[in-house]
């Protein structure tokens, strides 16, 4: 799996005109699944993204966590992560299939709720316009092939 993750001051998802999900502080992650992703991996990295420490304490060092400010998440799919650029035109053979990209999306959401967080999202599969105010920035790739 593969994860791109902002810090935001606040972010959110639009489809079809209407907002899908929205935050305020927290992480906007875009989220892309591979063929060889397991509900392991996807377990890995829900405790890597909520665990890392890039928010700012009181003497204004990225050392606090995404729980420790009271920040939530917006997660959107993002299969493009997973993009052959070998020539002009992107292929998205590298990326999982949708039926086990979706499984994998909605557990990684669900690995955040059940650690506390408050998650949003877009809808898998839609064409949707993301909007966010990055704080820093901050932006974070994960890969658990690295991880």
């Amino acid at each position: 799996m593969k994860a791109v993750v902002t810090r935001v001051k606040s972010a959110s998802v639009i489809i079809e005109g209407n907002v899908n999900g929205a935050i305020e502080q927290g992480f906007l992650v875009l989220l892309g699944v591979g063929p060889e992703d397991t509900p392991e991996t996807c377990a890995r990295l829900a405790e890597k993204v909520a665990n890392v420490r890039v928010f700012s304490d009181e003497a204004g060092k990225m050392n606090l966590s995404i729980s420790q400010v009271g920040g939530a998440f917006l997660v959107v799919s993002q299969f493009t992560l997973y993009a052959d650029l070998k020539k002009r035109r992107p292929g998205f053979s590298h990326a999982a299939k949708p039926d086990l990209a979706n499984v994998l999306y909605e557990q990684f959401m669900q690995e955040l709720r059940d650690k506390g967080f408050a998650v949003e999202h877009g809808e898998f599969g839609a064409d949707m316009q993301v909007e966010s105010v990055n704080d820093g920035p901050v932006t974070l790739l994960f890969d658990t092939e690295e991880l």
